[in-house]
């Protein structure tokens, strides 16, 4: 989805500066699918939308000299829409370089009543017109009432003067500078930015859409967007309609005598859904508590083999090129064997080749890292009573003899 959407911008507008603001557990994440020259913004914790969109704003003025006049479009990654979308995106930028309004938003012609989206209601039918309300997200009922009264979903794109958001943040939450508000950021308080800023804003206009679009942050509507209703191992039985799988796993599934069902299924866990359902997942995901088991990393990447109660395996494959940060352990042990690929290991100091059957072992305090001279696949074994990913300190590179 991102590639996709940073393809798409980057063809409506050669020259848009294009920053991605994600937490921290997916900065490799996009590094990897868009490149290192990417501008990120880092969210340490989650805070809801309001306190990201002021983090990131204060980061295009403090950490990228963006001036406090420039129009800033704010748009999420999972629409799946086509160019006139992105033609509709300039719009928002020149509107609000224009200073029609502090807030200027843009608004989906809705297709049918809805119960997952928020509700834009303009003061007219024009192509603009200013906003008279917001409504949360209704039953079906009550979303075909304000459909009637000319309502717009809103899609959470919307543009404005960067000043204008900073402003709000200092109002708001005390600050406006991009490292206090790093700094402080876990003790903001999370609010969303509709509600914080546009639901609060009098000067506030929208731009009525009626493109293709499709939000695919769910998988009921992903699977629309889906050439295939299989990815991975999957075997449909004849007697299956409208049933669809996406299976990161190395095992197949088989599906019989089902219908409109969406089946999910990852290292992280698998979902079983009737298709309508899939999009009420968050407040269950949500109250689960679960082990990484997959990603993907500028290095490499690791899978989680195996959780014990005093012990952790995983699979491990570095780059050509690439290696791992020195660092050191407290709190556990860690052994590693050699799969295949070439490289070399670093402990304490010492080189030591690496090939495939080569095991070493590393005690808690041994500084160490590794290094893949091909693509090297290991395993890496963690041992001890209190394993976890902040039991881990970085240390400066060493020196190394000849």
């Amino acid at each position: 989805m991102v590639q996709r959407v940073y393809r798409q911008l980057r063809q409506a507008d050669p020259e848009a500066q294009v920053t991605i603001a994600t937490s921290k557990a997916q900065v490799s994440d996009m590094r990897i699918q868009l490149g290192e020259d990417i501008g990120i913004s880092v969210e340490p914790c989650r805070r809801d939308t309001f306190p990201a969109i002021a983090l990131a704003t204060a980061y295009l003025r403090d950490v990228r000299g963006v001036d406090e006049n420039e129009p800033v479009v704010v748009c999420p990654v999972d629409p799946y829409v086509d160019e006139g979308y992105f033609a509709m995106l300039r719009q928002l930028s020149e509107a609000a370089q224009a200073g029609q309004a502090s807030l200027v938003l843009m608004g989906i012609e809705p297709t049918y009543p809805s119960e997952k989206y928020g509700y834009i209601i303009p003061k007219d039918a024009g192509p603009q017109a200013d906003v008279l309300a917001f409504k949360e997200k209704p039953d079906a009922e009550t979303a075909a009432q304000y459909i009637a009264r000319g309502a717009l979903w809103n899609g959470g794109v919307f543009a404005y003067r960067l000043g204008y958001v900073l402003d709000r943040a200092q109002a708001l939450l005390g600050d406006r500078s991009y490292r206090q508000l790093l700094q402080r950021y876990d003790t903001l308080k999370p609010i969303s930015f509709d509600y914080a800023v546009a639901e609060r804003e009098s000067s506030i206009r929208v731009l009525r859409y009626s493109g293709a679009w499709k939000d695919i942050g769910t998988w009921n509507t992903l699977t629309e967007a889906m050439d295939q209703p299989t990815v991975g191992q999957a075997i449909l039985g004849k007697d299956c309609q409208s049933v669809y799988v996406i299976n990161e796993l190395n095992l197949p599934i088989l599906k019989m005598g089902l219908q409109n069902v969406v089946v999910a299924a990852s290292p992280e866990g698998i979902l079983i859904s009737e298709r309508e359902r899939s999009s009420y997942i968050k407040p269950y995901v949500e109250a689960l508590d679960q082990q990484v088991m997959f990603a993907e990393k500028s290095w490499g990447s690791f899978r989680v083999i195996d959780v014990g109660r005093s012990s952790l395996t995983i699979r491990v494959t570095l780059n050509p090129g690439h290696r791992m940060n020195y660092h050191r352990h407290f709190h556990r042990d860690e052994t590693w064997t050699v799969v295949s690929g070439t490289g070399k290991a670093i402990l304490d100091g010492s080189a030591v080749p690496l090939s495939p059957g080569v095991s070493l072992t590393m005690r808690a305090g041994c500084p160490h890292t590794v290094l893949a001279e091909s693509e090297l696949v290991l395993i890496e074994v963690q041992t001890g009573e209190a394993i976890s990913a902040e039991d881990k300190e970085k240390l400066p590179w060493p020196e190394l003899g000849d």
